[in-house]
């Protein structure tokens, strides 16, 4: 329906590619009039994390919903603020956990409060890949660290919903750098545990200079593997105790990304809004996990075991 960008020439091309209206085009300067103009209901705000409590204020002051990518922002403050603001202007909140809309993702839950393969006390997962250029995920002002913000809350998240509880407290420990002149101010591996409040503990890894993208949930009645693709687009390849998963997903047209994630997510929040329901990934959940991470990079730093301010 519309844009907002630094750059006319990106206003240009999204404007001719998707037929959007002029009017639906706006900088960063101009993004406030959007109060006087119905054709928006949502703005989604994808900019760097450090970036999204200002715009995702702005927009809520102009009266649109709000979706704010991941992480949320980069410190619990932040993120407060991006709820109180929402909360004000009586403007619905949610967070880009795309994942939480994949049948998989969900199955995993489901195992959990089920308990088929009873309580998944032993967890385990890897996700990195790595990066080769100068972007603001290597920037610690724009992203307020390194892979632990960008790809590690990935590992947070699963270990959550396999618990079914956020940690009480984090151990973690940075990795020597391969390559520091590139990685100079964030971290560029990372090893770090999690422990749940009915004593099942997750064990990660998270980094810029490996590629992998699995997780594991163990029970005392069998376990949950997803081997490949755990959190990118997917469709990830899962095994359980009892057998491999399928879910049927939807075909996208050849050489196109499979982005369906996002549509579930986008058309859950469109929902939200028109039944009055809340998000099931609101700004409270986003606000959860920085806690969490600013205690494993606390944890990183100092050595010591940091419990998790709830």
């Amino acid at each position: 329906v519309g844009a907002i960008s630094g750059h006319p020439e990106k206003l240009a091309q999204w404007k001719q590619q998707y037929n959007l209206p002029e009017k639906n085009l706006y900088s960063y300067h101009t993004m406030d009039r959007m109060a006087d103009n119905p054709d928006i209901d949502i703005v989604y705000v994808v900019t760097p994390p450090a970036l999204h409590p200002v715009y995702a204020i702005r927009a809520a002051n102009a009266g649109k919903h709000v979706i704010s990518e991941k992480p949320m922002a980069t410190t619990p403050d932040d993120c407060q603020a991006m709820i109180d603001a929402c909360k004000a202007a009586n403007r619905k909140l949610s967070l880009g956990y795309r994942l939480h809309f994949d049948p998989y993702f969900k199955e995993l839950i489901r195992l959990r409060q089920q308990k088929d393969f009873g309580g998944l006390m032993k967890m385990t997962g890897d996700r990195g890949f790595v990066f080769g250029r100068r972007a603001w995920r290597i920037d610690k002002i724009l992203a307020g660290g390194g892979p632990m913000m960008d790809l590690g809350i990935y590992l947070v998240q699963a270990a959550c919903a396999a618990a079914g509880a956020p940690p009480v407290a984090v151990t973690a420990r940075e990795r020597p750098k391969q390559r520091p002149e590139f990685f100079y101010n964030v971290e560029e591996t990372l090893d770090f545990t999690l422990e749940f409040p009915n004593g099942a503990k997750f064990a990660g890894v998270t980094s810029f200079n490996h590629s992998s993208d699995t997780f594991r949930a163990e029970g005392d009645k069998g376990s949950i593997e997803f081997q490949r693709h755990a959190f990118s687009y997917g469709p990830p390849t899962v095994v359980t105790s009892n057998g491999p998963l399928h879910f049927p997903t939807p075909k996208v047209a050849p050489g196109q990304r499979p982005c369906y994630q996002q549509a579930w997510q986008m058309d859950a929040f469109a929902d939200c809004i028109l039944n009055d329901r809340e998000s099931i990934v609101p700004g409270e959940m986003g606000l959860r996990d920085i806690k969490i991470i600013t205690a494993i990079y606390e944890a990183a730093r100092t050595g010591d075991r940091v419990t998790v301010n709830s």
